[in-house]
């Protein structure tokens, strides 16, 4: 699948600055086995389950063969890839749905890497390999109703009850909450806040999906309740406590959505383009006219450069180099770019716009839920305003 290369003087409109020229024979491997996967089982079934608000549950099993489950790991039946690869691997499967990136950065950066980077051998034992295979599914329980960007003022709580634990409380915009045979649950405590494995058979363990979600709707959505759930003190995840064990799986998500909003975007863009080449009007292909080409050049432009911020963060963050304010560099722009990207294609399609029979409008009402979480544009504009003044705004 990949492409010859691009004489001098020429330009690919799907790679315009050649891109690619940056990328290892085997990071174009792997994007080319996942963007392949995406075209075969994802793109052409999408629409009917974003219109169901549905996500077929052997999905987790496909992606697992494909080794995409927490690919960015080491042990435990996990890939062991770079960060650039999981990157990647994020583009082609934003390409297709956000809610199939989602999947993936919930189950690899929320659910996998908690138990991975804090958890017990026990625990890593026990719930590693199958959540690398698509066995179990993985959700991660931090976002209450009254606490969004503030999630240390969390009301959900863990008390101790002998040698268990009691857990009580509820989360809210929990993606695969109802799907999920794990939740990663944070909770206050004596010891401040800590991270509990559960397993969602537990008694007193429930949820209800959320409904009429105009966005994401290719991603199950749930509230998680916990009335009295005891848990043994193994459920405790031993290394770490506060706001650090969140936080850095947060960080991890996040540069996977830096990565797909791209996707989401280069989709966009690729399909307007398509669609104004073809289309005529006034007995000409509406691409000929100066609005449209300028609107087209001005995407272009913004898919490229969105890109390459992706791969320099991708290689900062393999080299060892990447501090968490640069993901919000990421996470603020990418996501931004995409979402307006999303909008002029939306008008450029006309009536023909608004339909799923073309991706646009599903990717533009994707990407406002996109927009909004694993830290709002707000909160990522003041972690930067942070960065460059020394002078923390939260809560001004």
């Amino acid at each position: 699948m990949s492409k010859q290369p691009v004489k001098p003087g020429s330009v690919d409109p799907l790679d315009f600055l050649n891109i690619d020229a940056l990328l290892s024979p085997d990071e174009i491997l792997l994007r080319d086995t996942v963007r392949e996967y995406v075209t075969n089982e994802i793109t052409p079934f999408v629409a009917d389950w974003f219109e169901e608000g549905t996500f077929p549950r052997e999905k987790a099993t496909e992606m697992g063969e494909l080794g995409l489950l927490g690919m960015h790991l080491d042990g435990y039946g996990c890939a062991g890839m770079s960060a650039m690869d999981y990157g990647l691997a994020c583009v082609e499967l934003e390409a297709g749905d956000s809610g199939a990136r989602s999947f993936v950065s919930v189950q690899g950066s929320l659910a996998m890497f908690p138990i991975w980077a804090f958890g017990s051998d026990e625990q890593k034992q026990q719930w590693l390999p199958g959540m690398a295979s698509g066995e179990f599914i993985g959700c991660f329980g931090l976002t209450e109703p009254d606490a969004g960007s503030d999630p240390s003022r969390m009301r959900t709580n863990a008390k101790r009850d002998g040698d268990d634990w009691i857990l009580n409380g509820t989360k809210m915009w929990i993606t695969n909450g109802s799907v999920a045979e794990v939740a990663v649950v944070w909770a206050q405590t004596e010891d401040g806040i800590r991270g509990f494995v559960v397993p969602t058979d537990t008694p007193g363990f429930s949820t209800q999906d959320i409904h009429k979600k105009m966005s994401l709707r290719a991603s199950i959505t749930s509230e998680l309740i916990f009335e009295d759930v005891r848990l043994p003190d193994g459920a405790v995840l031993p290394g770490v406590r506060g706001m650090k064990g969140p936080l850095s799986c947060l960080n991890e998500a996040r540069f996977g959505i830096l990565f797909g909003a791209v996707g989401a975007a280069r989709a966009c863009y690729e399909t307007a383009l398509s669609y104004t080449l073809e289309r005529e009007q006034f007995n000409r292909p509406i691409a000929s006219f100066q609005l449209t080409q300028r609107k087209l050049v001005d995407m272009m432009v913004s898919v490229n450069r969105g890109m390459l911020l992706a791969v320099h963060i991708g290689r900062m963050k393999d080299a060892g180099t990447l501090d968490t304010a640069h993901i919000s560099v990421g996470k603020l722009d990418n996501v931004r770019m995409a979402l307006d990207v999303a909008r002029t294609a939306r008008g450029m399609l006309g009536a023909n716009g608004i339909t799923l029979e073309y991706p646009v409008i599903r990717h533009m009402t994707n990407l406002e839920s996109v927009y909004t979480y694993e830290g709002t544009n707000e909160i990522h504009t003041l972690i930067l305003g942070q960065a460059i003044t020394g002078i923390s705004a939260f809560g001004v």
